[in-house]
Order: structure tokens, then C-alpha cells, then sequence
């Protein structure tokens, strides 16, 4: 990806605007520069253009083909390995955070950012519920054992800031638990930053239409049932809860250092390619050119190899005959 191409993505599809910033985070702090407060779920005021929540999902209802998709993400898959080699060989440390509505697409986000890449050094977080003995621990602790070592990119299917959504609004931790958080959360994420990680945070806002949308889908189709929780049915009770609570997190924690990236996911296939654009201008990798790798001659069969019979061998027959 071209160096024009990374500073044009400091240009938001959700009306923000930051500062050219090469396309980098400056290691080890990020440098960002809001010139407009966060664009809620609910709609806002941008830079004196009234926004509307109709007008921000309606940015996407014009799609893509899939012939252009195809060659869109197949172009970014290519400056994703480009990553992830430079990555590996400056011993950098890379946390993507994946946040947002329910059904908004985080998922399948994630997904396309792993599949071209080597999953030893590019792996997923996803953590469960919090056992008995890590409620008792620092809130921070299970998710700073997540935390990438040199050479790793670590992406967060939900992550720290569950206290600040889920468990706020369905009353799974305290006032005081909640509002530590909010106070912790800025400091927490500048340590990270200071001790050199590159920390990213993404956060996927989705139309109650569209997400009702999905929800049916994922109801009636067995392939994604398991998508549904019960505490997603239970959540669709909250939407309101659930803005004002993505409201007062972005207030907190929208912050120079480590700021929120809205991604627009009315549109799965413009949300995949617009978040994995924006993350690959984040980051000050240099891409080099390819060079095709020399096979040596196979060496010949030797002859005194005998290969044991077939019939000594059990094999999974082919079933699509």
C-alpha cells in the first residue's frame, strides 16, 4: 500500500477527521488528533454537519461488486502478510481491539484479517466468562496474559471493555467496578503504549434495522445459530442502555493516545475492507518486494527405499465418487 494511500485513510467514512499522521502511530505513542468529538450510535454533530444515524448507515447502502471485492481484498491480504513479515522481523508488538453491537460483523473481520496470515504469530482473543478465581484477580489481569510478545498481533474479539458494556448494562459488576473502569481504562491502555505496543481500537456500529436484520438470519439458519447467545436475545431489550453506556465509554476512554476507530458495518463486505485498510495505515510497516525462493534440485529416490504395501495403510475413502 502506497504512502498516499495510508494518509488518505485518516479520512473516517463515519465524519471524523484526524490529522495526516503519515498513516503511523508514532512508536511508542500514537499521535492522533480529534478535530470532532466521537460520532455516537444515536447520531451527532460533525464539524457543524448534522449527521443523523439514517444519514451515517445510508453511507453504505450503495455496494460493491463482487468482482471489486475480490480484487480489493486480495490486494489487502497481500499488504497484510507485508505486516506481518515486518512485524516478525522488527519484534513488534500489535493490539487490535474489536468492539461493538452485537450481529455489527466483528467476526467475520477478524477472520479475514487472520486467514492470509501465519496464526503462529498472529492469533485471536476471544475470552469467556471470567472464572471464580479471575473475579478476584485485577480486573486488567486475564487480558494483560493475552498481550502479544515481540514479533506477535494479537486481535481481541471483545476484550477489556466488556466491564464498560455488557456488564455494565446487565448489571454484572458495580457502580464502583464500573466507574473504576472508566477511571483505570486510560491509563491501563497508555502503559501498554508506553512499554511499545501498538494498540488499535475498532468500533463496529451497526443500524437496530440491519441488526434485527442479522438476528432473524442467525434464527433461522442452523449454520449460525450458534452466533445467537441468550444474552444476545436478552440484550435486544437494552439498545438504549447499551448507547448511553458506548457514550460514556467513548467519552472516557476516546483518547489522543488510543483512539476509537468507528467503522460503519451496515455493509459487511465495505466494513471488512474499509477496518482492514484503515489498520494496515496505522502501522509504520515497510513493505518490500517480492522475490521468488530458489528450490534446490529434489534429490533422486534412493533405491534401496522400499515403500510398505498399501493394504498395510488404513484410508479415508472418497466418499464424492
Amino acid at each position: 500500500m502506497g504512502d498516499k494511500d495510508k494518509k488518505n485513510h485518516a479520512h473516517h467514512e463515519d465524519g471524523h477527521h484526524h490529522k495526516d499522521h503519515d498513516g503511523a502511530q508514532d512508536h511508542p505513542h500514537h499521535k492522533h488528533h480529534h478535530e470532532a468529538e466521537s460520532l455516537s450510535d444515536e447520531g451527532g454533530a460533525q464539524l457543524g454537519q448534522v449527521l443523523s444515524l439514517e444519514d451515517f448507515h445510508a453511507q453504505q447502502q450503495i455496494g460493491l461488486t463482487q468482482k471489486r471485492y475480490n480484487h480489493e481484498m486480495k490486494m489487502l491480504d497481500i499488504e497484510l502478510i507485508q505486516l506481518q513479515r515486518w512485524v516478525i522481523e522488527t519484534k513488534a508488538r500489535v493490539v487490535v481491539v474489536f468492539e461493538g453491537r452485537d450481529a455489527a460483523g466483528k467476526g467475520g473481520v477478524i477472520k479475514r484479517v487472520t486467514e492470509p496470515l501465519n496464526p503462529r504469530f498472529c492469533r485471536i482473543a476471544a475470552l469467556g466468562t471470567p472464572t471464580e478465581k479471575e473475579k478476584t484477580q485485577w480486573y486488567f489481569q486475564r487480558y494483560v496474559a493475552h498481550l502479544p510478545a515481540g514479533g506477535e498481533m494479537v486481535l481481541f474479539d471483545r476484550s477489556w471493555y466488556n466491564r464498560a458494556g455488557v456488564e455494565h448494562v446487565m448489571g454484572f459488576c458495580t457502580e464502583d467496578e464500573y466507574r473504576g473502569f472508566l477511571q483505570d481504562c486510560p491509563d491501563f491502555e497508555a502503559m501498554l503504549i508506553r512499554s511499545g505496543i501498538y494498540l488499535i481500537k475498532f468500533w463496529f456500529s451497526v443500524s437496530d434495522e440491519e441488526q434485527e436484520k442479522r438476528f432473524k438470519e442467525r434464527a433461522t439458519n442452523p449454520l449460525k445459530q450458534w452466533k445467537l447467545s441468550p444474552m444476545d436475545i436478552k440484550a435486544r431489550d437494552y439498545w438504549v442502555d447499551y448507547s448511553k453506556a458506548k457514550d460514556r465509554m467513548f467519552a472516557a476512554t476516546d483518547t489522543d493516545i488510543a483512539p476509537w476507530y468507528v467503522v460503519n458495518a451496515d455493509n459487511k463486505e465495505k466494513a471488512r475492507l474499509n477496518c482492514i485498510r484503515h489498520l494496515l495505515g496505522l502501522i509504520p510497516y515497510v513493505s518490500k518486494p517480492y522475490q521468488p525462493i530458489d528450490l534446490p534440485p529434489r534429490p533422486s529416490k534412493p533405491d534401496h527405499y522400499v515403500r510398505p504395501p498399501l493394504t498395510s495403510q488404513k484410508f479415508v475413502p472418497d466418499y464424492y465418487d
